[in-house]
């Protein structure tokens, strides 16, 4: 196979948006996915299609990863058929959020074979890394980070937080808790208005005006909570896997986190109600069932 400038596995909703403004901004790229769909959606723009996370990493000397879980990062970097087994790349940079000890499980095993691991999870959803908006957490060696900084800049605004593998999945996690934990407390909160009588959309309006805004009552609450949409692009699986690392992670540092395990057992409740794949501004499904109350906007008087 030809050498590319860059690969991409992991090509989902996230992933797919990444590798295409990579494209845009006049990239060459090889791509795999276990999804063939996915992988012929970028050939058809003009990436080259790889049979294996290895036959990928023949192509390019850096690599993105953008995948969900710990265990796929492990398999797609230290598994049969993976990076490991590449003689040609030499950076591998991880978008996906894997939490810190996999993270320095994986960087270890990928510096046996003289491959440098990167720390690069990302935040802002979806409309981020389409829109080339997210905010990118990177942390490793700090030659490679520069070098590869010209394809960073496709996916947003670059945070450089240090050089030890898990210091950008550290940061990553703290933002995914306080994520999870606005809409808990914000559907809390607003389930507590509607149940008195108050109007959704104003009390939204007031928190946002007021000491009382955040991420929920700003974006998510209006975008997919008052619509009754319940898709802001992020899974409650997801999210409950995230929170659970950062607990974890808390614990091994000895840091308390009261509030972050409610955060975590509203997460599972909603995972059992609703299931994994739904979207974790489902939380406030939950709250409202509770209740007995919807959270959706007056009509005109």
């Amino acid at each position: 196979m030809d050498a590319t400038d860059y690969g991409f596995i992991g090509i989902g909703r996230m992933g797919a948006n990444m590798a295409k403004r990579l494209l845009d901004a006049g990239f060459s790229l090889t791509v795999f996915d276990t999804s063939p769909r996915a992988v012929d959606a970028l050939v058809d723009l003009g990436a080259r299609a790889a049979a294996s996370p290895a036959e990928a990493a023949d192509a390019a000397e850096t690599l993105f990863l953008s995948l969900p879980t710990p265990d796929i990062i492990r398999a797609v970097a230290l598994g049969p058929r993976g990076l490991h087994e590449s003689g040609h790349v030499k950076h591998v940079f991880d978008c996906s959020t894997t939490g810190p000890s996999m993270a320095r499980n994986v960087a270890a095993g990928l510096a046996e074979r003289g491959i440098v691991y990167m720390d690069c999870p990302v935040s802002g959803g979806i409309a981020g890394a389409k829109n080339g908006t997210l905010a990118v957490m990177v942390s490793g060696p700090r030659e490679v980070y520069d070098k590869a900084e010209p394809a960073l800049t496709q996916f947003g605004k670059l945070f450089y937080v240090g050089d030890g593998p898990g210091q950008a999945q550290v940061m990553k996690l703290a933002n995914n808790l306080l994520a999870a934990a606005a809409i808990v407390l914000s559907s809390e909160a607003v389930v507590m208005g509607v149940k008195a009588g108050l109007d959704p959309a104003q009390m939204l309006d007031v928190i946002n005006a007021g000491s009382g805004r955040n991420s929920a009552t700003q974006d998510k609450f209006p975008r997919s909570v008052l619509p009754r949409t319940f898709d802001f692009g992020f899974a409650t699986g997801l999210s409950y896997k995230d929170v659970k690392l950062c607990i974890h992670e808390a614990e091994n540092l000895g840091v308390p986190m009261v509030a972050g395990s409610a955060v975590l057992q509203m997460l599972a409740v909603t995972q059992a109600r609703f299931g994994a794949d739904s979207d974790f501004t489902s939380i406030a499904r939950v709250v409202e069932e509770w209740a007995g109350v919807e959270i959706k906007a007056k009509g005109p008087a």
